[in-house]
């Protein structure tokens, strides 16, 4: 099992809230009203870190390691959302989210493929890592700048410790899980071609309740994301090339092969294909 050994490793570098956020070193004059807003706007997709928790849970529930893992996980995640609505609560105590407005991003996500949705999360990881980072050089107030920090670091540790679960899955599934890791590993590295940020909280979920079935599409103000990405943090095509070399490093360390490209990567993706055979192409189809 995974989870004792990942427990003990977070565990020992956990911050607190309280002892490790340097709150006292506040400066309002470096805080603007648009930058507390994308905060509040942040705190409601950490929110998400619920659905998406039950979603795991329900989908795994042949794997009790993995769901073990996942009380880390949405500890933490849920631990981000609250670290921010705590810097409004201090800070800009109008903005703080409703319990409204943080119920409205919980909604059930449509079942899907483990594997996937496991590779998935691992880019969304890597992805809000360097969205992280960005925002931390692009706010001006020294204690929201730390706290972004401290988040784009959580974030990479998820990240490792989804690596460490996908290298499980080979270990036990073997071409299926190149398969499906590769597959998603294109998509999510394809963003420059895409009209909107790759990430799950960016995905439809829930053909049912389509358009709202995206994690952002429900937020008080959907258009939020392309915005803070474009015009705030300005998240341009070097920081996507770092996303996407990020992505391919770890598709190279898992498979065992370098990709230096998505080119790459998709041809690999092919050839998995192919040794699953039509019931692969098919459902890829």
């Amino acid at each position: 099992m995974l989870y004792p050994e990942l427990f003990k490793q977070l565990e020992s570098v956990r911050w607190d809230m309280d002892k490790d956020i340097p709150w006292d070193s506040f400066d309002a004059s470096l805080l603007s009203q648009e930058q507390a807003q994308t905060i509040k706007m942040n705190a409601i997709t950490e929110w998400a870190a619920l659905p998406a928790t039950e979603m795991f849970l329900r989908d795994n529930r042949g794997d009790s390691d993995f769901s073990a893992f996942m009380s880390i996980w949405f500890f933490e995640e849920q631990k981000h959302s609250l670290v921010l609505m705590e810097y409004l609560r201090r800070f800009q105590p109008e903005l703080v989210p409703t319990e409204e407005e943080l119920h409205e991003v919980r909604f059930e996500f449509e079942p899907a493929p483990a594997l996937e949705t496991l590779m998935l999360h691992f880019c969304g990881e890597i992805r809000l890592n360097h969205w992280y980072r960005r925002a931390s050089e692009w706010h001006t107030e020294p204690v929201i700048k730390h706290i972004y920090t401290q988040l784009s670091q959580d974030e990479a540790r998820h990240g490792g410790a989804y690596l460490r679960y996908m290298k499980r899955a080979i270990g036990k599934f073997g071409d299926e899980a190149r398969a499906a890791f590769s597959k998603v590993g294109v998509l999510m590295a394809s963003a420059k071609r895409t009209a909107q940020a790759l990430h799950p909280t960016n995905l439809h979920v829930n053909k049912a309740l389509f358009p709202r079935d995206t994690i952002q599409s429900r937020l008080p103000n959907p258009e939020w994301l392309e915005h803070w990405l474009s015009e705030q943090i300005k998240f341009d095509a070097t920081w996507e090339t770092k996303v996407v070399e990020r992505i391919l490093h770890n598709m190279s360390l898992l498979m065992n092969q370098s990709f230096q490209t998505v080119q790459e990567l998709n041809r690999f993706r092919k050839e998995q294909m192919r040794k699953l055979g039509p019931a692969a192409d098919a459902q890829a189809a």
